[in-house]
């Protein structure tokens, strides 16, 4: 299950058991480090496709804009900008965020504005937009405080415009990280109630033993999530 986008956040060779620490932090230059050259998400690339097919012109001028919450390394921000999008990149890490300028192609940098933040700073949805017509999270809200979560929610579901998209994951309650810890999981049904003001363009959950980015193993229950805010 999953495309070969998805599968290839959790291949590589065998190892020890995937950990975070108690924070549900990891270390995240490793991360950066693993994903280097990947593809963007499929998640994202679908929702990109969409709007492609409606309207086109818009993408082309550069007059639709996204929001990248948790962008790490940068390899979906600069498929958003590489079509034309404005983008706001996010991230808590002054190095993730500082390899996302330094991918970026010249001819984009003008469309491209970055904020270092953790979904936990008091200030974190007052320093973003209060409009965009994409907003991405890939793989990042789980990294989310569940404290902070549904704030965050919120902010995405009044952020959109009409006929915006989310795109992201949320992880399943029977991912092997929800013992360190659960709140940030969540089984099918609360996923649903979470989209129920969206129309569901995608919603696959993927369950499968497999391995992280950095390569060691751990069993995956993922959500991978395209929805329309009507």
């Amino acid at each position: 299950m999953g495309t070969e986008a998805e599968k290839a956040e959790v291949d590589g060779p065998r190892g020890a058991r995937s950990t975070l620490s108690a924070d549900y932090q990891r270390d995240w230059p490793a991360y950066f480090d693993a994903v280097a050259d990947k593809p963007p998400r499929d998640t994202l690339l679908r929702a990109l496709d969409a709007f492609d097919r409606e309207r086109p012109a818009d993408a082309a001028s550069g007059r639709l804009a996204a929001v990248d919450l948790g962008c790490g390394e940068g390899r979906d921000a600069r498929e958003i900008l590489r079509r034309g999008w404005r983008v706001v990149a996010v991230d808590g890490s002054a190095e993730g965020i500082g390899r996302v300028g330094a991918g970026v192609a010249l001819a984009d940098s003008s469309r491209l504005h970055t904020r270092v933040a953790r979904f936990e700073d008091a200030d974190f949805l007052v320093a973003l937009p209060t409009a965009a017509d994409l907003i991405n999270a890939s793989f990042s809200l789980p990294f989310c405080h569940p404290d902070s979560f549904p704030c965050v929610w919120a902010w995405i579901g009044r952020t959109l415009a009409r006929g915006g998209r989310f795109c992201g994951q949320l992880f399943g309650d029977e991912d092997e990280w929800r013992d360190v810890r659960p709140r940030s999981h969540f089984t099918r049904v609360q996923v649903e109630t979470l989209l129920a003001p969206f129309a569901v363009e995608h919603l696959e959950e993927v369950r499968k033993e497999g391995n992280d980015a950095t390569g060691l193993p751990k069993y995956h229950h993922v959500f991978h999530i395209v929805a329309r805010r009507a």
